[in-house]
């Protein structure tokens, strides 16, 4: 196993805010890490040091086995960096930005220019190469943004929410480009507060609580921690729910539950779809009528709500100073 980013020990403060609390958590070669929490949880800190763009005050941070702090030049030669809000000069066309970010890079301008018709044709941005930036949707900014972090080929990709903002069919665009970047080799560590995304994309999740990490593995093993699947059904006739209790409890893996506002009988199970099939079997036997029946799968939201009893989009209680806008942490 070759590990592309490792951390350990990791501590932060901005005066009285500790934003870090000893953050540990590797992330091999070739694979996305996502890191998961609200606002001020850590997440664009841990990034900040791992691009050289900040120092921790304790512990050590490395990417491709080089220590951030002590080698930070050679650091910046591997990886590329999207931050929050896209870093695109709106006064340059999209290709002259990427020209310039090209010569940032020590291109030289022909280097540069064919880089740029490169990314701007992978991006789907080459009839848009010659536009001023403010003519951009916030899509394409956003996919023109993750094209100059790109331009040194780097083998280690930080993107910190790198679709807040964008409408549905643009982050699933987004998606796309992050799986094909992984399926050739690149490692990416995700922040996001958008749990699905993780689910999506990421290989493994740590979750961040106010500086700390309070779980890590893959979604599965993080599912599994709030119980399994679950079947729900909304019986037609409220008098009935005990009885559906009743009749559902030899293939419950757990304890049921009843929603007598919603009519609703609650049925963990690990099943799968299977189960579906089961519960209209018995149901049916009984002679229990079925308004409604679903199978519902645990998400990362339920996660975080079971570990810490609030919503990842709750705010903390204690937020740490306002994030700095940065450009990537690279030669620019």
């Amino acid at each position: 196993m070759t590990l592309a980013i490792e951390v350990s020990g990791l501590e932060k403060s901005f005066g009285e805010v500790q934003a870090l609390r000893g953050i540990d958590f590797t992330v091999e070669q070739g694979t996305v890490l996502g890191l998961l929490g609200p606002n001020g949880s850590g997440k664009t800190t841990i990034v900040r040091i791992l691009a050289t763009l900040l120092k921790s005050d304790a512990g050590t941070a490395k990417v491709g086995g080089i220590d951030v702090s002590s080698s930070p030049d050679q650091v910046r030669t591997m990886i590329g960096l999207t931050g929050q809000y896209a870093a695109v000069d709106e006064y340059l066309t999209g290709r002259e930005n990427l020209q310039l970010f090209g010569q940032l890079f020590h291109l030289s301008k022909k280097q540069a220019a064919q880089r740029a018709d490169e990314l701007l044709a992978r991006f789907g941005l080459s009839d848009a190469g010659d536009r001023g930036i403010k003519g951009y949707s916030g899509g394409m900014r956003r996919r023109l943004d993750l094209a100059a972090s790109l331009i040194g080929r780097p083998s280690v990709l930080f993107l910190d929410e790198p679709t807040t903002g964008l409408d549905p069919r643009s982050r699933l665009g987004m998606w796309e480009v992050i799986d094909s970047l992984v399926a050739q080799g690149t490692t990416v560590l995700l922040t996001t507060q958008y749990l699905e995304e993780a689910d999506q994309l990421a290989s493994r999740s740590v979750v961040l609580d106010h500086g700390t990490v309070i779980a890590q593995g893959t979604s599965d093993e993080l599912k599994s921690q709030v119980g399994g699947d679950r079947v729900e059904v909304v019986v037609e006739t409220p008098s009935q729910l005990s009885q559906a209790k009743g009749v559902l409890a030899s293939i419950a893996s757990g304890e049921i539950n009843i929603n007598e506002t919603e009519h609703r009988v609650i049925v963990p199970t690990s099943g799968g779809s299977r189960a579906v099939v089961e519960v209209v079997r018995l149901l049916d036997d009984a002679q229990i009528a079925i308004a409604d029946i679903a199978l519902r799968r645990p998400t990362l939201d339920d996660v975080f709500l079971s570990l810490t009893g609030r919503s990842a989009e709750d705010e903390p209680s204690v937020t740490p100073p306002s994030k700095q806008r940065s450009r990537r942490g690279a030669r620019a």
